[in-house]
């Protein structure tokens, strides 16, 4: 199969338990990109999280997108063209709020450059931020400060508290939003539509490649709807044990390089 284009999960899957770019992966993307194949940095994380990895990979000389928040967005990052995006309703802001507080967990939001939340201690918001490599910024009420459109809330804590939150948005909000695990401690929410499988296929289309041309590359559950859309699914040797379900492929682990092997035994 000529495989024409190439969609890499990054926490767990790109880069090493460190949050580090391996060298391996960075050539073997740059000889996927000298073959003419499209190469889209899919994550949850938001633009000013994916930024760093984006232009360590040079994607803004070589060309190559950026999928940020599940697909809330599309960046060109070459150009800097935002090709799509999709914001989250206001009315479902206080839900979002007042449901973390009940459950003892810690919502939290995004600014161009900082991540924001109430709670600038918790554990679970101390990994967004390593995450992210991003500011953090405290407020005393994220709903209030919440005055301007944003495309994700990210809700954190243990599985079991964030379980209650996760029913209660869908039964209140479903119509309009969507709430999933990316991690087991890290519940998602975003507009409903959006997930990486719909915003691939929205790119794909602009740039004429077929999802049966199309490399997908993840470990997390938030990566099971681009792995069931792609041509071919490699799942890393460190992912949940549902998501390997998905897998055409199973790779090696992120700390082994496994998205170089991958790319070298489907592209290379």
């Amino acid at each position: 199969m000529n495989y024409r284009a190439l969609a890499l999960d990054l926490d767990g899957t790109l880069t090493d338990s460190n949050k580090n770019l391996p060298k391996e992966n960075k050539a073997a993307i740059w000889n996927a990109i000298d073959k003419g194949c499209a190469v889209i940095l899919a994550s949850g994380r938001p633009v000013l999280g994916i930024a760093e990895l984006a232009n360590e990979l040079e994607l803004d000389k070589r060309g190559g997108y950026v999928l940020a928040y599940n697909g809330g967005n599309i960046i060109d990052w070459k150009t800097g063209e935002l090709m799509y995006e999709k914001m989250m309703p206001s009315e479902c802001i206080h839900e979002i709020c007042s449901q973390a507080a009940a459950n003892d967990v810690v919502a939290l939001t995004y600014t161009i450059d900082e991540i924001v939340t109430e709670n600038d201690t918790d554990e679970y918001v101390l990994k967004e931020v390593k995450c992210n490599n991003a500011p953090l910024k405290k407020v005393d009420n994220l709903e209030a400060f919440v005055d301007y459109p944003v495309s994700k809330f990210l809700v954190v804590g243990e599985h079991k508290k964030l379980l209650p939150v996760q029913e209660a948005l869908l039964k209140k909000h479903g119509d309009v939003l969507d709430a999933f695990f990316s991690e087991e401690y890290f519940l998602e929410v975003v507009p409903n539509g959006v997930k990486k499988s719909a915003s691939l296929e929205s790119l794909l289309e602009k740039l004429g490649i077929d999802r049966t041309e199309l490399i997908a590359c993840g470990d997390g559950m938030n990566d099971i709807p681009m792995l069931e859309y792609a041509g071919l699914s490699v799942v890393m040797e460190n992912a949940y044990p549902e998501v390997k379900e998905y897998a055409d492929y199973i790779t090696l682990s992120n700390d082994e390089c496994g998205v170089a092997h991958a790319i070298e035994k489907f592209l290379l």
